[in-house]
């Protein structure tokens, strides 16, 4: 004669499939609609970080990435142009890693990451007057204030008060 288990294993047993299931679907989830960190690309690293953070392929679109590398000659302003292969090799993986997630799907004005939606919305509660301090200099400076900004990590936990920065401001931080 062959054991059946009692109806609480059987119950225990199906509650923990779909538990194991809903955390499953749950991670996925959470992994589409959030920044991916990818191991930087040295070219990306020696080229671009040379004059502002290498900012993670993941804070904009694919289509804003191809314009901003279609368009060195005139970055912000500034002549940023690089040879042909080291274009084609930053561009190339850059595009591979661009966000794609819900909150980068949209190209932002002028393919500027300060001024997506997902940047603004995140960053609504700093008065405007700290971009323009000396301390920060502008939106674009995140390592003012995220510490580990430079490994592509915007947590909250290592965001800091920004050295030089007048204390009036000193409200909008908590740590």
């Amino acid at each position: 004669m062959k054991n059946k288990p009692l109806a609480p294993v059987r119950y225990a047993r199906a509650a923990m499939k779909w538990i194991a299931i809903v955390l499953l679907a749950g991670a996925g989830l959470a992994r589409a609609d959030s920044p991916q960190r990818v191991a930087p690309l040295p070219k990306y690293q020696q080229e671009c970080a040379a004059c502002h953070l290498a900012y993670p392929p993941g804070m904009l679109p694919a289509a804003s990435w191809k314009r901003l590398m279609g368009s060195l000659s005139t970055h912000y302003g500034t002549d940023a142009s690089l040879d042909e292969a080291s274009v084609r090799e930053i561009s190339g993986w850059l595009q591979t890693h661009a966000g794609t997630y819900k909150r980068v799907s949209e190209e932002p004005p002028q393919d500027r990451i300060t001024r997506s939606q997902w940047f603004v919305r995140k960053h609504n509660e700093v008065d405007p007057q700290i971009w323009k301090q000396a301390a920060v200099k502008s939106a674009a400076n995140c390592a003012a204030c995220h510490t580990a900004a430079d490994k592509g990590s915007f947590r909250e936990s290592e965001i800091q008060f920004p050295k030089g920065l007048d204390a009036r401001f000193r409200r909008n931080w908590s740590d």
